[in-house]
């Protein structure tokens, strides 16, 4: 007769409710996982989307000198003006792989008086680290630029920088230098300009966005929920053999596992085993064997 009463003890509703629970975390890292992928995901599509985008004029995009959306980032603007060398600037700290320098930005004025911030790109430090030996200069006299948007940057607490430079691309820092109204919402990374010089700092990169191992983590967790059921299960099981080890049908059973327990083949550690178990036998028997030390001092005398 099947006895499954002891299931439903105490100690067993311990157990489902702890199953219960590590499978409810499990989910809720499982669906934290998935809301990463998708923010992945979006952030993946924007780049490529805005990246392959057409150019569109400055002002078309950017009503207002302090408007900037997020979903704007990477998308390419053309802008007419001249750039005002005087008003350059670098920023430090800034690598290119493992090469520490600067980005070079270079305002450009543009007809109504404004000024439209462009990173012109990167160059490495100088032999004195301090300065760069050399900044290819921009085009002068009217250019046509085409440059890919990028926000303001945030102002970190405790850096300075000496004259000529800064610590940050931040847009209302840069902006109080010129004295003049500036885009303060968004500036540009610089993709091409007419008249092309006949070199420039190096060009930024297409950012490279990592999905992420995030969807195999989210189906991890999952499968942990399951183990966790399969686990308690299989113990519950295991529990019901030995509780009714005398039930006729559970003997049956029995003995039809052990059966095919004997018809299976060996496996790799089975017989690792038993060459240990049989090396551990014949140690045992030759250390009987060995007289002690009593017995060869009596042979001896």
């Amino acid at each position: 007769m099947r006895n499954w009463r002891f299931a439903f003890n105490r100690r067993w509703l311990t157990y489902l409710i702890m199953a219960l629970v590590f499978a409810i975390a499990c989910v809720l890292l499982s669906r934290w996982q998935f809301s990463r992928n998708e923010e992945t995901q979006t952030e993946l599509k924007l780049v490529n989307g805005n990246y392959s985008a057409q150019p569109v004029a400055l002002d078309q995009l950017l009503k207002t000198h302090g408007s900037f959306s997020p979903s704007q980032v990477w998308r390419r603007v053309s802008v007419d003006g001249t750039y005002d060398l005087s008003k350059q600037l670098l920023v430090r700290d800034r690598s290119l792989g493992s090469n520490p320098g600067f980005e070079v930005l270079t305002p450009l004025k543009l007809a109504n008086g404004s000024y439209f911030i462009v990173d012109r790109g990167w160059v490495s430090i100088g032999t004195k680290h301090e300065y760069p030996d050399y900044i290819p200069a921009p085009p002068t006299g009217p250019v046509h630029v085409v440059a890919r948007l990028q926000g303001s940057e945030t102002v970190l607490p405790g850096r300075v920088a000496p004259a000529g430079e800064i610590s940050e691309i931040n847009l209302p820092t840069v902006a109080r230098g010129l004295a003049a109204t500036t885009y303060t919402g968004a500036y540009g990374l610089l993709s091409s300009e007419s008249p092309a010089p006949a070199e420039r700092p190096v060009a930024a990169a297409k950012p490279v966005v990592d999905p992420g191992p995030f969807l195999s983590y989210a189906f991890q967790w999952i499968l942990f929920a399951l183990f966790a059921f399969a686990g308690l299960a299989w113990a519950l099981r295991q529990e019901y053999r030995i509780r009714n080890a005398d039930d006729p049908e559970e003997r049956e059973r029995a003995s039809e596992r052990a059966t095919k327990a004997r018809k299976k083949a060996p496996t790799d550690a089975d017989i690792e085993d038993a060459q240990v178990a049989e090396a551990q036998v014949a140690r045992s028997v030759a250390e009987r064997q060995l007289p002690r030390e009593s017995e060869l001092e009596d042979a001896r005398k």
